[in-house]
C-alpha cells in the first residue's frame, strides 16, 4: 500500500532513487542540490541501499564517473545545480552520443555573476541542446514521480538516452510537502531491471566514443537527433503506463482552464501553481485566461503544443532566464519557432521574470496577461519585457 508522508522534496526524490535500486551514484555537493546526494550517501552508508557512492572532486568528475559506470551496465544517478551543471558541460555531450541512460536531477539555480544561490532556469537553459531528455516538476509529488519516470524512459530499449528532471531550487527542493511514496511492488511493475543496449565487457570488446572524422560526424549527430525524435512517443507511453500503475496522469503539455481562453499563460516549473491561483481569480472576474504548463522540454512536443494553443489569441510566455543580446527568452523563442509556419497562430508576448530567485506573485501574472490583452487591442508593450526590473 502506498504511504502518504510529509517530507522535504530533496529527501523524497532521493528515496525514489533508492526505490529504483540505483547501482551507482557519483556526485559533488552544491547548493541547493546537496540534500539529494547527501541523503543518498547516508542510505548507502547505513546499508539501506546496495549501491556504490562515489564522492569526487568536482562535477566534471562526477559526470565522467557516471559515463563510465553507465557504460559498464550500471543503473546510474547523479544530481547537481547551477555552476556544477556548467562544470559538467563538456561531458554532458558525451552521454547521449554514447546512448548512456544516466538519470540526473537538476535542482535549478541561477548562474553567476553576480553569485546567486537562488532559483531560476539559467543553468538548465544553457544545457538545453546537449542531447538529454529534459522534464520539469511543479511540486513534491511530481518530483518523486518524474524521478521514477526518468529511469523508465532513459533505459527503455527504444530510447537509451540520458534524462534530466528539473525542480526549482529552494522554492521546491527545500520545501516539506505531502507526498505519496510508491511501494517496491509498484516500482517492480513499472520499472524493469536495467538491460543496456551495449556495455563495456572485456570478453566482448567494443569501442565507445571513437574519433568522428568529417565523413561520419554529421551522420552520427543525425542519429542522435532521430533518437530524440523517436523518444517522444515512448515518453508519452511511459506516462500512460505510469498512470495505470500509480493512478497519476502526466502529459508533455498540460493545460488549466484553457478552454475558451483568449490568453494563455505559459510556465515551466513551480510557478505554475501560483499561475493557477491567478487564473482562478481572473476567470472569476470575467477575464478569459488559461494556463499552459510545459512538462517536457526536450524533445520539444511541438504537435501537443500546437494543439493546446489552437484556440488562443495570445500567449504570455514566462522565461526564468535571459538570453543576453538575443531577441527573447529561450522558451519564447522556441514557441515562436514552433508557431512560425502556422497560418492561424496566437501572438507571443514575452516576459522574463523570477530571475535569481525573485518571487513572481499573483499580481505579476496579472500584469503579464494585461500586457497580452493590450497587444491584442493593438497597443505596443514596451521592450524589454523584463518584468521585475527596478529603475
Amino acid at each position: 500500500m502506498a504511504r502518504r508522508v510529509g517530507m522535504e522534496v530533496s529527501i523524497a526524490l532521493a528515496e525514489a532513487a533508492k526505490l529504483a535500486n540505483v547501482d551507482v551514484i557519483s556526485a559533488y555537493p552544491i547548493t541547493p542540490q546537496t540534500h539529494v546526494v547527501e541523503h543518498l550517501s547516508e542510505l548507502v552508508a547505513d546499508g539501506e541501499l546496495d549501491a556504490e557512492f562515489i564522492p569526487v572532486e568536482s562535477e566534471h568528475s562526477a559526470m565522467s564517473c557516471c559515463v563510465g559506470s553507465s557504460a559498464t551496465g550500471a543503473r546510474t544517478f547523479t544530481a547537481t545545480s547551477s555552476q556544477g551543471l556548467a562544470l559538467m558541460h563538456e561531458i554532458l555531450y558525451i552521454a547521449p552520443a554514447l546512448r548512456l541512460p544516466i538519470v540526473m536531477c537538476v535542482v535549478d539555480r541561477a548562474i553567476s555573476g553576480p553569485i546567486s544561490i537562488w532559483n531560476d532556469h539559467s543553468d538548465i537553459m544553457a544545457e538545453r541542446d546537449t542531447g538529454w531528455i529534459q522534464t520539469f516538476a511543479e511540486n513534491a509529488q511530481e518530483a518523486v514521480d518524474l524521478t521514477i519516470h526518468a529511469f523508465r524512459v532513459a533505459e527503455h530499449p527504444e530510447v537509451s538516452l540520458p534524462t534530466i528532471f528539473n525542480l526549482d531550487g529552494f522554492i521546491l527542493s527545500h520545501m516539506i510537502e505531502p507526498v505519496v511514496m510508491p511501494e517496491r511492488e509498484q516500482l517492480a511493475a513499472y520499472l524493469p531491471s536495467f538491460v543496456p543496449l551495449q556495455r563495456l565487457d572485456p570478453t566482448k570488446p567494443i569501442t565507445m566514443g571513437p574519433v568522428g572524422i568529417p565523413p561520419v560526424y554529421t551522420e552520427a549527430k543525425w542519429t542522435q537527433e532521430v533518437a530524440m525524435r523517436n523518444a517522444l512517443p515512448v515518453i508519452e507511453k511511459c506516462w500512460d503506463e505510469f498512470e495505470q500503475v500509480f493512478g497519476r496522469k502526466y502529459r508533455s503539455i498540460e493545460t488549466y482552464q484553457a478552454e475558451g481562453a483568449d490568453v494563455l499563460l505559459v510556465t515551466m516549473g513551480s510557478i505554475g501553481e501560483t499561475a493557477m491561483t491567478y487564473v482562478d481569480q481572473a476567470r472569476a472576474s470575467g477575464v478569459k485566461v488559461g494556463l499552459l504548463r510545459i512538462r517536457l522540454w526536450r524533445p520539444f512536443p511541438k504537435q501537443a503544443f500546437l494543439e493546446a494553443v489552437a484556440g488562443a489569441k495570445a500567449l504570455a510566455v514566462v522565461d526564468r532566464c535571459m538570453t543576453l543580446g538575443g531577441v527573447g527568452g529561450p522558451v519564447a523563442c522556441e514557441l515562436k519557432s514552433a508557431l512560425y509556419h502556422e497560418e492561424r497562430r496566437p501572438k507571443v508576448v514575452e516576459y522574463q521574470a523570477g530571475l535569481g530567485g525573485r518571487d513572481i506573485p499573483v499580481s505579476d501574472f496579472d500584469r503579464m496577461v494585461q500586457g497580452a490583452l493590450a497587444v491584442l487591442a493593438g497597443k505596443r508593450v514596451p521592450e524589454p519585457r523584463v518584468l521585475q526590473v527596478r529603475e
